[in-house]
């Protein structure tokens, strides 16, 4: 490649960026010839190249790839101190590449219309709308807690192990389509991550690669939290980006199933997400409605708060700074705390479907 052309390639980032943020004004037009146009396409297609494949090819490309860099940098480390600006500029002609194959394949689906205009729900938060979905969320929990284990005290093992998980979601993902089509999900691609326990140290519960369509899922998730965390990322792959719409369609698809443990497994996470907003804003109101809950639901939260505990390190900040820019980055203000913007949707979506 000669140097004209990598220099192209190397400024090319800032025109890409500029159209990347105008399409952002119009979410109308990535919804219909992207989201529902070509996004579909690209992405079966490499679920049908990768999807039968057991393991995840693209932590494999990662590595590789990590590997090659580390390994240039280490070789070439003369002639990158003897010539820094050529460095800078291949540099920025991978980011480039980088760049327009991620919105290629994947990433213009942050500038797609909202999921609750979809859905026509509002996309809100006001503390009686939380409270009363709080306190219908606790009798719809604990109600499911009693008829899996017969009593309020004891916590809920899950029967399945997690390729039964991973096989019982494509399975609700395909009965969920029958009522909301922008949902289908063809050609599966779901996957243990075989970094599951960097994953873990890193406070993440699982990633889509956009590059290859791979949903990984962290094997090392406590099993009752495993199916919405499996939804979650399969909602990535039918094309929301959001974090906030994907943790809420994970919920949807897992409380809709039949199971009475995927059912739990739904109700107990938006149970934990609405507590988490009550005790920022009242924490005696957290601490009345807590008291409702089961002995036996507040075991399983406590194994989840002990697997957590068990893997905190001094990284974990820079991890989440990583991960807060990069949402920022792509049209998500709030950072990592779009994750909780869940309660909003969840409190419109129960006003017009009341539990």
């Amino acid at each position: 490649m000669n140097n004209k052309l990598r220099n192209g390639i190397a400024l090319s980032l800032i025109p890409q960026i500029i159209f990347v943020q105008w399409l952002a004004g119009h979410p109308g037009w990535v919804e219909t010839y992207y989201s529902n146009g070509i996004y579909p396409i690209i992405s079966q297609f490499f679920r049908f190249l990768f999807g039968w494949i057991p393991f995840s090819v693209g932590e494999i490309i990662y590595t590789l790839l990590i590997g090659l860099g580390i390994f240039y940098v280490f070789t070439k480390r003369k002639k990158i101190r003897q010539y820094p600006y050529q460095f800078i500029r291949n540099v920025a002609l991978v980011i480039a590449i980088f760049y327009f194959t991620f919105n290629l394949v994947w990433g213009l689906n942050y500038y797609r219309i909202p999921l609750a205009e979809t859905l026509e729900i509002r996309d809100s938060i006001s503390r009686p709308a939380l409270l009363d979905l709080t306190q219908k969320l606790i009798w719809k929990t604990n109600q499911i807690h009693r008829e899996i284990t017969g009593d309020s005290t004891s916590k809920v093992i899950m029967p399945f192990d997690r390729n039964e998980v991973f096989e019982q979601t494509v399975a609700e993902y395909g009965t969920i389509a029958h009522k909301m089509p922008f949902l289908q999900y063809k050609r599966p691609s779901l996957k243990k991550s075989m970094y599951s326990l960097l994953s873990t140290y890193m406070g993440i519960g699982g990633y889509l690669n956009p590059f290859t369509n791979e949903a990984q899922v962290n094997a090392l998730t406590p099993l009752f939290r495993f199916p919405v965390i499996s939804g979650h990322e399969v909602g990535h792959q039918v094309g929301y980006s959001k974090e906030n719409e994907t943790n809420f369609i994970g919920y949807l698809v897992t409380m809709k199933s039949e199971d009475k443990y995927f059912q739990y497994s739904a109700y107990s996470y938006a149970l934990s997400h609405c507590m988490n907003a009550i005790a920022v804003m009242d924490k005696s109101e957290f601490d009345r409605l807590y008291g409702q809950v089961n002995n036996g639901t507040k075991k399983n939260y406590q194994e989840l708060k002990d697997f957590y505990e068990k893997y905190q390190n001094p990284l974990e900040p820079i991890f989440e700074s990583v991960l807060n820019t990069f949402l920022k980055v792509n049209n998500q203000k709030d950072g990592i705390q779009s994750y909780s913007k869940v309660v909003n949707l969840l409190i419109g979506y129960h006003e017009k479907y009341p539990i």
